[in-house]
C-alpha cells in the first residue's frame, strides 16, 4: 500500500500543469470576449485583446510539458524500482 505522504504530494510537473490549466482559461475568456463583437454587432476590443487570446495556445502548451515531464519523472521511477 502506497504511503500517504507519497500519494498527496505533487509529482514533477504538477505545477505546470495548474498553472497551464489557468494561463489556458484566461486565454480562453480573453478569447470568448474578443469573438463576442463580431455577434453582438458592437465596436472591437484593443489589440491587446487579441494578444491576451494568445494565451490559451501559450497554456496548452504548459500544461502539456507539465504531462511530459510527470511522464517521464513517472519512467525514471520505474527505471529505478526495477534496478
Amino acid at each position: 500500500m502506497a504511503d500517504k505522504t507519497q500519494a498527496n504530494s505533487p509529482a514533477p510537473g504538477d505545477g505546470l500543469v495548474r498553472a497551464g490549466g489557468i494561463v489556458f482559461i484566461i486565454g480562453a475568456v480573453a478569447t470568448l470576449v474578443t469573438v463576442a463583437p463580431l455577434f453582438l454587432g458592437i465596436e472591437a476590443f484593443p489589440t491587446y485583446m487579441f494578444v491576451l487570446s494568445m494565451l490559451m495556445g501559450v497554456g496548452f502548451l504548459m500544461a502539456g510539458a507539465g504531462v511530459l515531464r510527470s511522464a517521464a519523472a513517472g519512467r525514471r521511477q520505474a527505471r529505478a524500482a526495477g534496478e
